[in-house]
C-alpha cells in the first residue's frame, strides 16, 4: 500500500447572510447584486491563482461557493 499524498490548501468558503429575506424583498435586485460579487470575487480568485473547489456552478448553489487555492500565500 503506498502512502497518502499530503496537498496543503486554503479554502474560502462564502455565504450571503439574510440571503432567504433579501430574495423575498427584492427578488431581482438581489440575483443583479448577487451576480456582480460573484463575477469580482471570480476575478479575485483568478488573479490569486485560486479555484473552484466543487464541482457545482455558483448558480447551483445558491448563495453559497466554495473557492481552493494550491498555497496559502495565494490567498491573501
Amino acid at each position: 500500500m503506498t502512502e497518502a499524498e499530503r496537498k496543503l490548501a486554503a479554502i474560502l468558503s462564502a455565504d450571503v447572510v439574510g440571503y432567504s429575506r433579501l430574495m423575498a424583498e427584492d427578488e431581482a435586485a438581489t440575483i443583479s447584486t448577487l451576480t456582480d460579487y460573484r463575477e469580482e470575487i471570480a476575478m479575485l480568485v483568478r488573479q490569486h491563482r485560486g479555484r473552484l473547489v466543487n464541482s457545482q456552478d455558483w448558480r447551483q448553489q445558491g448563495d453559497g461557493g466554495r473557492r481552493g487555492f494550491t498555497r496559502q500565500c495565494f490567498a491573501w
